[in-house]
């Protein structure tokens, strides 16, 4: 996984890996969150993927867009 940026020092995300057609989203708590095209939304993993590589805005966009979306927790 790669280091969540957090340029903002708020985020609740700590890493994340991206994949084909997928991101995987680890947060403080220690859990991580898969978020997939076919259940997430193929655009909303776009703009994920684009948030991450920028350190900022994915938790805010993830509590806001795409929270239950995930296609596994573990």
């Amino acid at each position: 996984m790669i280091a969540y940026k957090n340029l903002n020092n708020d985020s609740g995300v700590i890493e994340y890996e991206i994949g084909n057609g997928i991101i995987s989203v680890k947060f403080r708590d220690g859990k991580i969150y898969d978020y997939t095209n076919s259940i997430t939304g193929a655009n909303n993993v776009i703009q994920m993927i684009k948030l991450a590589q920028n350190g900022s805005g994915l938790n805010s966009f993830i509590n806001s867009y795409v929270k239950k979306l995930y296609a596994r927790k573990r």
